[in-house]
């Protein structure tokens, strides 16, 4: 009997485990990218579309923080704190940072901890400007009436 060698090829699990941290350490780059917010301008106009003639579909206040998705031609494509997608223009976009409380009450904190004494509070919808971003889950954020204090980061939207 003639037996022929078949010649088959293993992977080397040397490789296999390279191709994992290839494909990680790519898939967390695109994870990397840093969420943009931007905050409402005193005008902001949402659309369903693009362009002037896009239908009005509402206006938010201003200070209300959205998330940017994405640029195009002047327009800007936002998130707003309820969820929808839609688009506005981009110069009706202010580069002060808000964020908007979504806790039913949180309490603003004097010191970054869970039992700091309370600076004050503030219910569900109120926009807070954003003093510093967030470290170790809290927030700097000062009242449009010059309160500051720190938030936890579980209690707003916009970070």
């Amino acid at each position: 009997m003639n037996r022929e060698r078949r010649n088959t090829a293993k992977p080397s699990p040397g490789l296999s485990a390279l191709a994992v941290v290839v494909l990680c350490a790519a898939s967390g780059s695109v994870a990397a990218q840093a969420i943009e917010y931007r905050s409402a301008g005193p005008a902001l106009i949402v659309r369903d579309a693009p362009s002037p003639q896009g239908r009005q579909l509402f206006r938010l206040h201003p200070g209300t923080p959205v998330e940017i998705v994405v640029s195009q031609d002047g327009w800007v494509r936002v998130r707003e704190p309820g969820g929808s997608l839609n688009w506005v223009e981009q110069q009706a976009l202010s580069n002060r940072r808000t964020v908007i409380v979504t806790a039913e009450r949180a309490t603003i904190r004097r010191e970054a901890r869970s039992d700091a004494p309370a600076a004050f509070e503030a219910q569900r919808n109120v926009v807070l400007e954003l003093v510093a971003p967030p470290t170790q889950g809290w927030a700097r954020v000062r009242h449009r009436e010059g309160l500051e204090g720190y938030i936890h980061a579980s209690e707003v939207w916009g970070l």
